[in-house]
């Protein structure tokens, strides 16, 4: 067995405990998994047919008939013949099967209140993103209908400075092996922002994805070249890569400095980081000058790229 299958496999063995899916009643109730599952659906549909629940459901056709002969005998659905097709019946709640739900969907929302009652906001929020994404990558045709923006662009808040230096610190140690010296210079950089900060001339936008930082970018007017300022800090969290972020906080860079009265706009980068650089040339960067050093415990070239606007 390979370890993505011993992985999901682990999962779902977990999930289906936790829910409760092997219970003989489904939520202490006398209803089974399957039968809440086709109550709800007759609760949200206007009077489907046996075919169409079978086929939003996946179950075998069989099946659902002794499941709905079961719900008849208990006077929880009602079947009224097709007037286009005999062979078909449209299935509504009775009054009593709509009692039914409504206390099984009580029952199930506390439920779940009660799992999510056990984590804090943040962790909340984790939790529904990785559902969300669990959803979205396994094909859920309705996991986008109600999304939230995948993230917006804000000013920075108490506190945001601080992950900044600590974001790039973890990040460039696990992935380029950058040492303590960077993480040392990046706190520089931020210092001098805050302290020198002229709020006509420089912003900084933080992303954020479901109430956590994904990202960042600073501009910063450079104090030595009139008309010049440098894009600074560029970086995206790996958990947010792929939406389009690194370009989006680029474009916000350019588009104010333009706004601003900036002529140029200049950066500082390496090699390595290959992400980043594609973003500077789709947009207009030209590299200017290369340069070596062991600054961060290794070898690097480091280059300076700019951009006339």
């Amino acid at each position: 067995m390979s370890a993505p299958v011993a992985a999901v496999r682990r999962f779902n063995r977990f999930y289906t405990r936790l829910i409760g899916v092997l219970d003989e009643g489904h939520l202490h109730t006398a209803f089974s998994l399957a039968e809440v599952r086709v109550l709800f659906e007759l609760a949200h549909r206007d009077t489907p047919t046996a075919t169409e629940i079978a086929g939003e459901l996946g179950l075998d056709a069989g099946y659902l008939s002794r499941l709905l002969q079961r719900l008849q005998r208990r006077k929880l659905i009602a079947r009224t013949r097709s007037q286009h097709d005999a062979r078909h019946s449209h299935i509504t709640l009775t009054p009593e099967g709509k009692k039914a739900f409504r206390t099984l969907d009580g029952l199930a929302s506390a439920d779940v209140e009660r799992l999510l009652d056990t984590l804090d906001d943040t962790d909340q929020r984790r939790l529904l993103d990785a559902m969300a994404t669990i959803n979205r990558l396994l094909g859920d045709p309705d996991a986008t209908a109600d999304a939230e923006p995948a993230y917006i662009l804000r000013p920075p808040h108490a506190g945001d400075y601080g992950w900044i230096v600590q974001a790039h610190g973890q990040l460039y140690a696990r992935e380029y092996g950058w040492n303590a010296p960077f993480e040392a210079l990046v706190a520089r950089v931020v210092a001098d922002y805050v302290e020198k900060f002229d709020p006509a001339y420089e912003r900084c936008w933080i992303a954020e994805r479901r109430g956590e930082n994904v990202g960042c970018v600073f501009v910063q007017k450079d104090r030595e070249r009139e008309g010049v300022a440098k894009l600074r800090m560029l970086l995206v969290h790996p958990s947010a890569r792929g939406l389009g972020i690194g370009r989006r906080l680029v474009d916000e860079v350019t588009r104010f400095a333009r706004e601003t009265g900036y002529h140029v706009l200049s950066l500082w980068t390496h090699r390595e980081l290959t992400t980043a650089r594609k973003i500077y040339a789709d947009v207009g960067y030209t590299m200017i000058r290369q340069e070596i050093h062991d600054t961060f415990g290794k070898p690097l070239t480091s280059e300076t790229w700019e951009k006339k606007l």
